[in-house]
C-alpha cells in the first residue's frame, strides 16, 4: 500500500462517517415526529458500512455505505388522548428513536471523522519526510 493510497482510504471513511453523522442528525430532528410521508411515526435508521475490496483481495481499499436500515424496535407508544393521530384508547404511536443513544452515536461518528483526519494528516507528513531525506 503506498502513502497515496492512504488518503483514498481516508476520503473513504471521511464519507462514510458524514453519510452516519447525517442519518443521526435525520433521527435527531425527527425524535417527535409522529406522522411521516407515509403517515405513519419515523422510523430510526442505522447506516450499514462494507469495507471496498482492493484488486488483489489482500487489504480493503476504504469503506462505503452499503445501505441505510430503518430500525425494526417497535415504536414507543404514549398516552396523548387530545391528539389527532390518537387511537381509541388515546395512545400515538412516536418514533423508535432513543436520543441518548443517537447522541452516543453522534460522538463516535465525529471521533471517527477526526481520526481519519489525522491518519491523513500523518500521511502527510511521511511523505513530507520522505521528500526531505531525498536533500
Amino acid at each position: 500500500m503506498s502513502l497515496l493510497s492512504s488518503y483514498d482510504i481516508g476520503a473513504t471513511g471521511l464519507t462514510a462517517q458524514a453519510m452516519r453523522l447525517n442519518v443521526i442528525s435525520s433521527n435527531i430532528a425527527n425524535v417527535e415526529s409522529v406522522s411521516g410521508p407515509d403517515g405513519r411515526a419515523y422510523r430510526a435508521r442505522q447506516v450499514v458500512f462494507s469495507t471496498i475490496p482492493n484488486q488483489n483481495n489482500s487489504v480493503g481499499s476504504g469503506v462505503a455505505v452499503t445501505e441505510i436500515r430503518e430500525s425494526r424496535e417497535p415504536f414507543r407508544r404514549e398516552y396523548r388522548p387530545g391528539h389527532p393521530k390518537a387511537d381509541p384508547a388515546g395512545y400515538v404511536d412516536m418514533p423508535n428513536v432513543n436520543p441518548v443513544e443517537e447522541m452516543v452515536n453522534m460522538i463516535s461518528a465525529q471521533r471517527s471523522y477526526q481520526m481519519n483526519i489525522e491518519a491523513m494528516n500523518v500521511s502527510r507528513q511521511l511523505m513530507l519526510k520522505t521528500l526531505d531525506l531525498g536533500r
